[in-house]
């Protein structure tokens, strides 16, 4: 056989050993991609993605859009060559697996926390939303956890409100520990609580729960030290004086807190609060409005473009790494409130762009 021949044939040989080994072998390796962006004043799937209930609401137009990134599941094995591809595809990332799902977490436990965030985005996002319009509610200190094995157990429940610890009224759940932690190890303390089924039913009926009872619960000594505890992690919960449902399959994470923020203003304002533009967004919210940072910005952004959007609202602690790369035709818009973000759209509505907070590169 001629040199030649013979050389080629060895070159590509190898070269097909190296893609087989390059679709074989798995790599520590997972994608991110640009998501659907859901309009928050539309529909999905044939329903409303708010939907008010109890109070006028008023039509609405434009679009506020909430951003998604898409991720490869917690099980999948990404092979070399498709590592490769990620990496010179502009509108993907390639992260190491343990960025998206770190210390082994199963798909299950991430899809799970990802729930449990989006409730907690849905929530804020209402607080945010009425504190805003100055509508008032009830803040209450409830339960949200009980500790399995622990003197609670089986006495308190996720859910029941607390009125009072050993008669002292609690009003923020670093109240409850407080008054806890007064006790001796092996002591006893009073519980004045609205029992998690009276109150259920007292929110349903947009109704100030009357009926409570005291439950009494021995302490005892906390691992982490000599103080007493009885097994609970207290939190907080609203009740609104009308019903906000937010529904929205298929999404999870908090990242949509500001736009659902945003959604439920607009839907409670006679006056439209994109007039008539395409405004995406995303964004964590708190309780107090603050809007927080997200991850995946750049394929939110590029989501964004793509379906149509011209102005995109941006967390103030996001805003350098949307500059850098900012899709042509999208205008980012800094936010670090829902007060900025407010502020900002009704500058949009007037015309008034040369005065919209802008982001920078640095």
């Amino acid at each position: 056989m001629p040199r030649r021949t013979a050389t080629m044939l060895a070159s590509t040989l190898v070269l097909i050993c190296l893609l087989i080994a390059g679709v074989l072998i798995p790599v520590p390796y997972s994608e991110m991609s640009p998501g659907p962006t859901v309009n928050t004043l539309g529909e999905a799937r044939g329903e409303p993605v708010l939907r008010i209930s109890g109070r006028k609401s008023y039509p609405t137009d434009g679009h506020l859009n909430m951003t998604t990134v898409r991720v490869t599941s917690a099980d999948y094995k990404m092979n070399i060559v498709e590592a490769v591809y990620g990496w010179l595809t502009h509108d993907n990332v390639v992260v190491p697996h343990d960025t998206l799902y770190p210390d082994g977490k199963t798909e299950e436990e991430s899809s799970q926390e990802n729930a449990e965030e989006f409730s907690q985005s849905q929530e804020s996002a209402k607080v945010a939303a009425l504190d805003q319009l100055g509508i008032p509610f009830t803040t209450r200190v409830v339960v949200a956890s009980v500790v399995k094995g622990s003197p609670a157990e089986g006495t308190l429940h996720a859910g029941d409100v607390i009125r009072a610890v050993d008669g002292v009224k609690v009003v923020k759940p670093a109240d409850v520990a407080a008054q806890v932690t007064k006790r001796e190890p092996g002591e006893k303390v009073e519980f004045t609580i609205v029992p998690a089924k009276e109150a259920a039913a007292a929110e349903k009926a947009h109704k100030e729960a009357t009926v409570t009872r005291k439950v009494v619960v021995t302490t005892v000594k906390s691992e982490e030290g000599d103080r007493a505890i009885v097994g609970i992690q207290a939190g907080t919960d609203h009740v609104f004086p009308f019903t906000i449902d937010i529904e929205l399959a298929d999404v999870g994470g908090p990242s949509a807190g500001l736009m659902f923020a945003l959604g439920i203003v607009d839907k409670l304002t006679p006056e439209s609060l994109t007039g008539g533009k395409f405004i995406a967004g995303t964004g964590t919210i708190d309780d107090e409005g603050k809007v927080g940072p997200i991850g995946g910005i750049q394929m939110k952004l590029v989501g964004a473009r793509n379906a149509g959007a011209t102005h995109f609202l941006t967390p103030a602690e996001n805003c350098a790494a949307a500059a850098a790369d900012t899709p042509d035709g999208l205008t980012l818009i800094k936010v670090d409130t829902i007060d900025d973000a407010t502020a900002s759209l009704e500058k949009l509505r007037k015309g008034d762009t040369a005065n919209l907070p802008s982001c920078s590169k640095s």
